[in-house]
C-alpha cells in the first residue's frame, strides 16, 4: 500500500499545536500526502493566523482543549521551554490511547512521558528547516507503548517530507547537532563566500549567483553521484592548484576541528535543553 492511499483511509484525527513555520510545514506534508483535510486540526491564538492557515490548507482551527480532547495523534511543535507547561495543561484531556509527537529540541520522551503519565505513546523528533521545501531531514526515536501502526504512520508521514530515519533516542542530541542545526552552517558558510567573492571584485549579485549556484550543484552531485565528499573533494582537487591552494588555508585554521567544536557544543546545549 502507497504512503498516499493509507493516508486517504486513515482513522487518525492529528491536531497540531504550534502552527509556526515548522508547524505549517508539517500541515502541508500531510495536505500534500493527501491525508484527510477533515481531520487535520490545530489550535492557534491569532485569528488572523488561524485564517490563514484554514483558508491555505484546509484545516481546522480549534480551542487547545478540544484539540486535545478529539485527536488521536498530537504534534507538539512549540518551544522547548514550553513543553513542561503545555504538557501539564493538556495532560488530564488526552485520549487514552493518544500519541504525542514532539519536535521540540532536547526533551526526551520520558520527560513527556512523565508529564502526562506513562500510557500515553510518546515519539520524539528532530527535523530541519529543509522541510519547509519538502527537503527535509528527520530524525524520530520511539517512546513508550507505540504500536507498530503508529510508527509506521509517523514515519510515513515524515517521509513526504523527504528523508527520515529511526534512531535511539540517546542520540538524538547528535542528530540536533548534525542535521538539526545544520542548516545554519551551511548558510553561514555560503554567507561568508559571498562576502569574500565581493572582497575579491565582484558584485553582490555576482558573488551570490555564483556561490548559491556552487553549492546547489555541489550538494547534488553528492546526492546523485554515489560517491564520498571525501572522493568528490580528490576530484576536484588537482596537485598544487588553485583549490589545494584554498583546501591548505583551511586545514591550518584547523577547519576540521572548529566543525567538531560547533557541533559538540550544539550537542551539549540540546543536551542542556533536556
Amino acid at each position: 500500500m502507497s504512503i498516499q492511499s493509507s493516508f486517504s483511509t486513515s482513522k487518525y484525527q492529528v491536531g497540531l499545536i504550534g502552527v509556526g513555520v515548522m508547524g505549517e510545514a508539517l500541515i502541508s506534508g500531510l495536505v500534500s500526502a493527501r491525508f484527510p483535510k477533515a481531520q487535520i486540526v490545530f489550535s492557534e491564538k491569532r485569528s488572523d493566523r488561524a485564517r490563514e492557515i484554514s483558508t491555505k490548507y484546509g484545516a481546522r482551527a480549534v480551542e487547545l482543549q478540544s484539540l486535545v480532547k478529539e485527536s488521536d495523534v498530537i504534534l507538539l511543535v512549540v518551544k522547548p521551554q514550553d513543553l513542561g507547561e503545555l504538557l501539564a495543561s493538556i495532560a488530564p484531556d488526552l485520549k487514552k490511547r493518544a500519541l504525542l509527537v514532539s519536535f521540540a529540541a532536547g526533551k526526551t520522551t520520558s520527560f513527556i512521558s512523565q508529564k502526562v503519565g506513562p500510557e500515553i505513546s510518546v515519539i520524539r523528533v528532530m527535523p530541519n528547516t529543509a522541510t519547509l521545501i519538502g527537503l527535509g531531514m528527520a530524525a524520530m526515536s520511539i517512546g513508550t507503548n507505540v504500536s507498530d501502526e503508529q510508527a509506521k504512520l509517523v514515519a510515513d508521514f515524515l517521509a513526504t517530507c523527504r528523508k527520515v530515519i529511526s534512531i535511539d533516542e540517546s542520540l538524538q542530541d547528535a542528530v540536533t547537532a548534525v542535521s538539526g542545526s545544520g542548516p545554519a552552517y551551511f548558510f553561514a558558510f555560503v554567507e561568508e563566500m559571498i562576502k569574500s567573492g565581493i572582497s575579491l571584485g565582484l558584485s553582490s549579485d555576482e558573488a551570490s549567483t555564483l556561490a548559491i549556484q556552487t553549492i546547489i550543484g555541489s550538494a547534488a552531485m553528492l546526492e546523485q553521484s554515489g560517491k564520498n565528499p571525501t572522493t568528490l573533494r580528490e576530484n576536484v582537487t588537482s596537485p598544487n592548484g588553485t583549490t589545494a591552494a584554498a583546501l591548505k588555508v583551511f586545514n591550518d585554521a584547523e577547519f576540521g576541528d572548529i566543525i567538531k567544536k560547533a557541533m559538540t557544543a550544539a550537542r551539549d546545549r540540546s543536551q542542556e535543553l533536556a
